[in-house]
């Protein structure tokens, strides 16, 4: 890499982390990044993953107030996630890069319309846990307890939606966490704010299994400088992102990861 690709990939791995924390998009920043510097589609991705973990890390850390009471709940779905990440690792592993090439401008397309159409989505779910708030006012009158209580159907449900996110996470990863306030809101009655640490979570198990697997068996497939300097700026990111990223102008942040989306869209088009 030359040296403004250098300070380029450390500054996208800042955003990355940042973003990863408030939203779950922040792939849509480094894997445009590495794209454009020449690095391969299924490289980036393995180097992106195995990156962007201290992020993920100093992210969950950051968000632990809102995790407190769902120990029980994180304990049932992240089994969902690590079966779905080691299902879409192997997917990468294994499908031809014809075909990851082919899936992956669907799946930056289906992401890029998330980021877009995020604040609509963020009062629908607003709205939903005011409405889940208000039917479980009697119930918390008689005391604190941990997450309301579900269906055993509801439980299934979640399940499944966790492993599929967690299988389209495990192959590409970019807005997995958006992906999973958006299904997670609907069928959890709890604020956004808790869900989204339970994100932080779930997304930091998928992406360490992925990375995990990506290193055992494609150690020399990995872009080693890539990874060590998105894992250095997603570390300060990732911090920065659980302290002050809820100030920052949430206009600002789609426009940037839409931008750099289509950047990627247009250099994967072009292989």
């Amino acid at each position: 890499m030359e040296l403004h690709h250098i300070l380029l990939t450390l500054l996208a791995g800042v955003g990355a982390g940042g973003i990863n924390a408030i939203v779950g998009s922040g792939t849509l920043i480094t894997f445009p990044a590495l794209v454009a510097f020449g690095v391969p589609p299924v490289t980036a991705t393995m180097s992106n993953a195995v990156g962007l973990i201290p992020g993920n890390i100093a992210s969950s850390f950051g968000y632990r107030t809102e995790l407190a009471g769902q120990k029980k709940r994180m304990l049932q779905l992240i089994p969902a996630s690590l079966l779905g990440a080691l299902t879409g690792a192997y997917l990468l592993l294994h499908l031809p890069e014809d075909a990851f090439i082919t899936i992956v401008p669907v799946l930056l397309v289906l992401a890029l319309l998330l980021v877009i159409f995020q604040p609509m989505l963020q009062r629908l779910l607003r709205d939903r846990a005011m409405r889940s708030a208000e039917e479980a006012a009697p119930a918390s009158a008689a005391g604190p307890a941990g997450p309301p209580s579900m269906s055993i159907g509801r439980h299934i449900t979640v399940f499944i939606v966790v492993y599929a996110t967690a299988v389209y996470g495990g192959y590409f990863a970019a807005a997995q966490g958006i992906i999973l306030i958006a299904l997670l809101g609907m069928l959890l009655p709890e604020t956004l704010q808790r869900i989204n640490g339970a994100k932080n979570v779930l997304v930091l198990v998928v992406n360490t299994v992925a990375a995990s697997i990506y290193v055992i068996v494609g150690f020399d497939r990995i872009n080693w400088m890539a990874a060590g300097l998105i894992a250095a700026g997603s570390l300060i990111g990732g911090y920065l992102g659980a302290r002050v990223g809820r100030k920052f102008s949430p206009v600002l942040l789609r426009s940037v990861i839409v931008v750099l989306g289509l950047v990627a869209l247009w250099n994967i088009l072009q292989m």
